[in-house]
């Protein structure tokens, strides 16, 4: 029988035995290298297997990226917006409020019902600032005036009740033809440069000269004065190789985490009622979409310089002053930012802000947006005055242009069933504020249109011990210039319903009215009180003092006492007190 070589079953190699003769045992030669090299051929083939069964299942996948967004031109956007002129005469108008430094137009979209008086309206502005590499913010208007120009329900309340002011591309060359944030001298109309290139002393802006598109955007919140300005944000444009153009393009597909109410680089930016970032977050879960809240959802506290050894346990973002604030700043307007990964998301929150202007925000008595209490201290309130919306903004801006000169005072402590508040507009009147109640009752004599003897009966009816004083900070030439607005007062009563016994102002008493008088309604578990004072009236006042006696539906007491076995105890424990 002929040599034949056989494999070994325990080997990689050949048995080197040759089968002549009888068949004797294999010897089995274990080396170590070999279960390695077995376990990684094993491991090699079923990952070669698992990567090609991989890449099938991506390939079923749906790529979106493989179709490039629309980019409208120049020429089809101001197409557009004439066709929408043209289609709704009388609820749109476009308006040229500046150009580029390249001398693109800027334009601004109005939409109102302008078959309704624009006196009572709000005025809510929306703006894409830092429009260009960050085009759905663009884009999200753009789908924006669609909505508002249709005919669902909300879009009529809103045409109705408010005129929406709107930006799509304040930046033109950014948005159409560079991609990068910066005008031609490299100013982004976002930041603007930050709070380096403002004058905030006297809100203005440095370099203006270098930057049309920020000086277009400034003239329109000089003009309007908005209750609420929204500026929009989105996706970055991506190099994406569809072919070997390598153009940089926003693909179908791209997105990014939303984000509702303030901006990541500047926490400053942001509603200050929680409430109002809520209430747009509630209209993107409607539409199926999420919401970033930043600290909230990070769980992390602010950051503050006296606190920079834990910035590592405390939230990235910082405060800073950028062109979006201009609004708050000069104008008391109420701010907000959205980033937006999709575009119904935007719309959808942004008609979620803007339904908040079509009615009565929680605990006020009017309806629009909450943006008309100017000034605060310990729990009273400076508010604007006038019975039409325009009145109350012309009250909210000269209010709050200069708040910082009043003075403000509460008779201290605070005691139930009483409450003052008092505010002196000058520094004259300011001078008269003493912590000494009595001496700050004498400094009332001969003080014109006021009933001293009334506040009098007030003060020494009262526990209270002093008058504690906040005063105002601005230069005496600037805050005694005459005032020509109304004034409101906020009292809040800790009490459902507190029966008003003497409800005075400079001793005179008060009759209900929303214009010359005042107006008591629950919210918020208080009994709002708002004292209404017209223009000639706050021109005749200096010093303006409101006494509020009340007696309240229920009674309440304070203070604790131990358990009378507690009590019995120490009875028990103490000694007899000797004869």
């Amino acid at each position: 029988m002929s040599e034949a070589w056989r494999p070994c079953p325990n080997s990689l190699r050949p048995c080197a035995r040759p089968t002549v003769g009888p068949r004797a045992p294999c010897r089995i030669v274990r080396l170590p290298w070999i279960a390695p090299v077995l376990a990684v051929l094993a491991v090699a083939g079923s990952s070669a297997g698992e990567e090609d069964d991989l890449k099938t299942h991506l390939a079923k996948m749906p790529q979106p990226w493989h179709q490039r967004v629309h980019r409208i031109t120049s020429e089809q956007y101001e197409a557009t917006l004439g066709f929408w002129a043209e289609k709704h005469p009388s609820l749109l108008a476009v308006e040229t409020v500046g150009a580029s430094v390249e001398g693109t137009p800027i334009y601004l979209l109005k939409i109102s019902d302008g078959g309704l008086p624009d006196a009572d309206k709000q005025v809510a502005l929306i703006t894409a600032l830092h429009g260009g590499p960050e085009r759905s913010g663009t884009s999200t208007i753009l789908h924006l005036v669609e909505w508002l120009l249709g005919d669902s329900p909300d879009a009529v309340r809103t045409r109705r009740k408010q005129i929406v002011l709107l930006m799509p591309i304040v930046n033109p060359e950014a948005y159409f033809v560079t991609d990068r944030f910066g005008n031609a001298h490299g100013i982004d109309p976002y930041t603007g440069g930050g709070a380096a290139n403002w004058d905030l002393e006297t809100m203005t802006y440095k370099h203006l000269d270098k930057s049309p598109e920020i000086a277009a955007f400034l003239a329109v919140v000089d003009k309007y004065r908005p209750e609420v300005h929204a500026d929009l944000h989105g996706i970055g444009l991506q190099e994406y190789r569809e072919d070997q153009l390598g153009d940089r393009t926003m693909y179908q597909g791209q997105t990014m985490f939303e984000v509702t109410g303030s901006a990541y680089s500047n926490y400053a930016l942001r509603p200050w009622d929680w409430r109002v970032t809520e209430a747009m977050v509630e209209a993107g879960w409607e539409a199926g979409y999420g919401s970033d809240r930043f600290e909230a959802d990070a769980q992390r506290g602010f950051w503050g310089p006296a606190m920079q050894p834990l910035a590592d346990r405390l939230w990235v973002g910082r405060p800073n002053f950028y062109t979006a604030q201009y609004a708050y700043a000069k104008y008391h307007t109420m701010l907000t930012a959205l980033e937006i990964g999709w575009e119904r998301s935007g719309v959808a929150r942004v008609a979620g802000l803007l339904r908040i202007g079509n009615g009565p925000w929680q605990g006020e008595p009017v309806e629009g947006y909450p943006v008309n209490r100017v000034h605060s201290y310990i729990g009273h309130f400076l508010t604007a005055w006038g019975p039409t919306a325009a009145e109350r903004r012309r009250s909210r801006v000269a209010l709050w242009q200069r708040q910082a000169g009043f003075s403000q005072a509460v008779l201290y402590p605070q005691t139930d069933g009483r409450d003052t508040y008092l505010v002196a507009r000058t520094t004259r009147a300011a001078e008269r504020l003493d912590a000494d109640s009595a001496a700050f009752l004498a400094n009332l004599e001969g003080l014109p249109g006021t009933n001293v003897e009334a506040i009098r009966a007030f003060f020494e009816s009262g526990p209270e011990v002093k008058l504690a004083i906040h005063r105002g900070t601005s230069r005496p030439d600037a805050d005694d210039r005459p005032l020509a607005c109304g004034m409101g007062f906020r009292l809040r009563l800790p009490y459902r319903n507190p029966r008003l016994h003497a409800l005075r102002l400079n001793g005179h008493p008060l009759a209900e009215s929303p214009v010359d008088g005042y107006q008591t309604w629950f919210a918020d578990g208080f009994t709002q009180v708002q004292i209404n004072v017209p223009p000639d009236k706050v021109a005749a006042s200096e010093l303006l003092i409101v006494t509020c006696a009340y007696v309240p539906d229920e009674k309440r007491t304070y203070g604790w006492e131990p358990p009378p076995e507690v009590v019995g105890r120490i009875r028990q424990a103490s000694p007899l007190p000797s004869n």
